[in-house]
């Protein structure tokens, strides 16, 4: 019997995804977090990835969101240093408190620049899933859906503008053409909510 694609490491992260978020929701919602962890697992599946980079899709925000460098260590060890380095790369910071918001985005857009192409895959799920959501979510709530985010419309625009610019140099996946959509449906949100610069 051939090993399946996804195997017991698979099922193990899928396990340890639960236990480091299960009290998590999504910011301003009601939607339980794994839901994002499971859909950037799902994208990265879909995308043609490897168990490694659908654990690193589960993965990607324990680092950053529950326990920082001791949590990524954990990882590691459990899951080994290619999760490990698809999850810190994918981790704008892990410092506490947080630096502010736009340092955290410029320093990410650099790692981009230069990330593998596991992380670039993991890192374009995620990113199109929160673009997707958030278009979904001001569509449907309204202006006052911006207020759940650090940065404001015109910030998360910018953001995902120099994020799209980035995957088309660094990605052929199509991925990239759906968070085109996404960003040019974002843009006509902002358009729409935000107040002339």
């Amino acid at each position: 019997m051939t090993e399946p694609l996804l195997g017991r490491r698979f099922a193990d992260a899928m396990a340890y995804a639960w236990e480091v978020h299960c009290d998590q929701l999504r910011k301003g919602t009601t939607v339980p977090y794994l839901a994002h962890l499971l859909g950037v697992a799902s994208l990265v599946l879909g995308d043609g990835g490897d168990q490694d980079e659908a654990i690193g899709a589960l993965l990607h925000d324990a680092a950053e969101d529950q326990g920082g460098r001791a949590r990524l260590a954990d990882i590691e060890r459990r899951f080994g240093a290619r999760v490990a380095l698809i999850v810190e790369a994918c981790s704008d910071s892990m410092d506490e408190p947080r630096p502010p918001w736009r340092g955290r985005k410029d320093s990410f857009l650099r790692v981009l620049l230069e990330a593998p192409p596991e992380v670039v895959r993991v890192a374009l799920a995620d990113k199109l899933y929160n673009c997707r959501t958030i278009v979904a979510d001001v569509g449907a709530g309204g202006a006052a859906v911006w207020g759940r985010f650090k940065a404001g419309p015109r910030e998360q625009l910018w953001y995902y503008t120099q994020l799209l610019a980035i995957f088309r140099q660094r990605s052929t996946s199509l991925m990239v053409g759906q968070l085109a959509d996404e960003v040019g449906a974002l843009a006509e949100l902002v358009e729409r909510d935000a107040p002339p610069p």
